[in-house]
């Protein structure tokens, strides 16, 4: 059973990443005219948070004669999401506008980060965030095609995707690994040794080694039973992973499919999560209360699982 925390009415939708500060409040997940909304509790409901730097609320809200998909890249549409917790900040991957910052008190974002060595962020997907350094791991899934273009990244095996690190500190974006086919979701590891990729097209997750002797190598990591979105560390040593569709699914609704998948330590899969095929997840956050919060571009509502 999915417990849903509904979008507010109207043609909202799309609350792909879930995150939560330092409080454990939340979630928090940008949604399809480019805010980024927090979930109060059941009578107050959604609020908005955060903005980008050019929405208006009478320019970006989406109707039925003038859906999202027309309005997005103007108004933002913030993908992946993930706290820097002792400082408070959020940091947004938004797929047009790049890697912006908000912080603790919410409002207006602004863009750190819109191009790289000179090549400018088409598809800014996933982020994550090392909790002592302060650094900001994000990934950008193609330097050809921008989201409202997804299909054409998996249809001509585009591999133009980075995976970047912006310091804080300094200002400075770093190309870590270029050449990737279709880089998403993106998790530090628990001993903050690595990180970990979702490579979306060819259902794998990808390794990248940023200590140790084998650091600034990429390796392969896990072979995966579907399409793998956003990556988020388990409270187990490993990763919970979403899956929008299996491989080789049939695409009638109904029955049930793979939502995500736990991937170990060393890279095995070793626990499933299904549910209804009307539920195409993008994202799976284990929380300490023994429930997963499921974000998804497809849902009109955050999603609540309480898995055994």
């Amino acid at each position: 059973m999915i417990q849903h925390l509904p979008l507010p009415r109207g043609y909202l939708r799309g609350p792909e990443s879930v995150a939560f500060d330092s409080a454990c409040h939340g979630p928090y997940s940008g949604v399809s005219d480019g805010r980024v909304l927090k979930w109060n509790d059941d009578k107050i409901g959604w609020t908005t948070y955060a903005h980008g730097p050019d929405y208006s609320s009478e320019a970006c809200t989406a109707s039925k004669l003038r859906p999202e998909t027309i309005t997005e890249s103007h108004c933002s549409r913030p993908l992946g999401l993930q706290f820097h917790h002792k400082s408070g900040n959020l940091y947004i991957a938004d797929a047009y506008k790049g890697l912006m910052w908000v912080g603790p008190a919410g409002g207006e974002a602004t863009v750190l980060v819109n191009q790289v060595d000179g090549a400018p962020l088409r598809f800014t997907n996933g982020v994550d965030v090392d909790q002592i350094t302060g650094q900001v791991y994000f990934t950008d899934s193609s330097m050809n095609y921008q989201r409202s273009q997804h299909e054409m990244v998996t249809r001509t095996g585009d591999s133009t995707g980075r995976l970047m690190r912006y310091d804080p500190k300094t200002n400075d974006v770093t190309t870590l690994q270029p050449g990737i086919t279709y880089p998403n979701g993106v998790s530090i590891s628990h001993d903050l040794t690595h990180l970990v990729v979702a490579s979306t097209s060819p259902c794998k997750l990808l390794r990248y080694w940023i200590k140790g002797p084998d650091a600034s190598k990429t390796e392969p990591f896990a072979d995966l039973p579907g399409y793998p979105d956003n990556v988020r560390q388990d409270r187990r040593g490993g990763y919970w992973v979403a899956l929008h569709r299996e491989k080789n699914e049939l695409l009638f609704e109904f029955g049930s499919h793979l939502l995500a998948v736990r991937v170990g330590p060393n890279g095995k899969v070793l626990e499933e999560m299904r549910g209804p095929k009307s539920v195409r997840p993008m994202e799976t956050n284990e929380r300490s209360n023994g429930k997963y919060y499921m974000g998804s571009v497809k849902l009109l509502y955050v999603g609540v699982v309480t898995h055994k």
